[in-house]
């Protein structure tokens, strides 16, 4: 099978190979999936470049945790139903060495979720991080009706998702973006409201936008970064829910401030999530998808052979949607 794969780490062009290697076949409780499509996440160009040390300890990696593509065989235990099933796939490259960029994938059953019909192959490589993400982010701490919710960075990957999670689900969502491009797409994702925030007093700006009332819950892209805006924005009681601190990887947190607001701070990330919230996301996600009610931001779609091209543009940060493989 083609496949992309490194062996050490480092810059991507240095290390990232495309060529032939082995095609798996499906073990017990797996299935045997011809991958279409690949999702280039900002974790797995951090383990190209080295983060866990570890990783290449057995051999080779082929990275990218998320894709789609068809059932092709089923291992012991799976229903032979299967075979021909649409499918997109979380965590492929978690936990083992071998992930979406390649033209096969045997995988945990439970890790191919189905497709539906009316979803494309490139929508289906946006949904495990980004969209798993968001739903943990929005979600895990109850019920969102009724309440106020800041997401940070709202154009972005899982923000805009998670925007899109929150406005739907019954809450006032306020996003935080850039440009005057990221805040209609903020807007047309359900925000009702939309501060810049590399420009004034984003603080100001939102308790503007709330009548001064404190928020309920933050979604937050950039945690050490926003941590002191975030500690004065939210009620007694709320909660963060992050998923990056990419500018302040170790920040210091201000523990009398936060205890006295009785400050909930949940950290996000799809692989250690609960399995059942992993089902929960699977099952809104599917809703969601048949109901044509999620938007998806893709912003580069690109060959397999282009991988190291697809890395840099991640690392580079200045993109907000999705960048996406072909494998054909």
């Amino acid at each position: 099978m083609r496949a992309a794969w490194f062996e050490q780490f480092g810059a991507a062009r240095d290390v990232l190979q495309v060529g032939q290697l082995d095609a798996p076949s499906p073990g017990r409780g797996e299935v045997l999936v011809r991958v279409h499509t690949s999702g280039i996440n900002p974790s797995d160009v951090k383990k190209r470049a080295g983060a866990f040390p570890n990783l290449l300890d057995d051999g080779l990696v082929i990275p990218n945790s998320d894709g789609a593509g068809i059932i092709e065989a089923v291992g012991e235990g799976v229903d032979a139903g299967r075979i021909g099933e649409r499918v997109w796939l979380y965590q492929a490259q978690y936990g083992r060495r071998f992930g979406t960029a390649a033209e096969h994938l045997a995988i945990d059953a439970s890790r191919a979720p189905r497709l539906v019909d009316n979803a494309g192959f490139d929508v289906g490589a946006c949904l495990g991080i980004p969209a798993m993400t968001a739903h943990r982010c929005v979600f895990a701490d109850g019920d969102v009706d009724g309440q106020t919710i800041l997401v940070t960075g709202g154009a972005g990957r899982v923000g805009h998702y998670a925007v899109q999670w929150a406005s739907q689900a019954g809450a006032t969502v306020i996003a935080t973006a850039s440009n005057d491009a990221d805040r209609i797409e903020c807007t047309k994702a359900g925000a009702q409201h939309v501060v810049n925030h590399r420009g004034g007093d984003v603080v100001a700006d939102v308790l503007a936008a709330t009548d001064g009332k404190p928020v309920d819950r933050i979604v937050d892209v950039e945690f050490g970064a926003n941590l002191a805006n975030s500690i004065e924005l939210l009620r007694i009681g709320g909660t963060i829910a992050t998923y990056s601190s990419t500018q302040e990887p170790q920040p210091k947190l201000p523990f009398l401030q936060m205890m006295y607001k009785d400050i909930t701070v949940r950290m996000v990330i799809v692989y250690a999530m609960p399995e059942s919230a992993k089902q929960m996301a699977i099952a809104a996600i599917d809703e969601m998808l048949a109901a044509g009610a999620l938007q998806h931001r893709i912003a580069h779609t690109m060959p397999l052979d282009e991988i190291a091209k697809g890395n840099e543009i991640v690392e580079q940060g200045s993109i907000r949607g999705s960048v996406i493989l072909t494998i054909d």
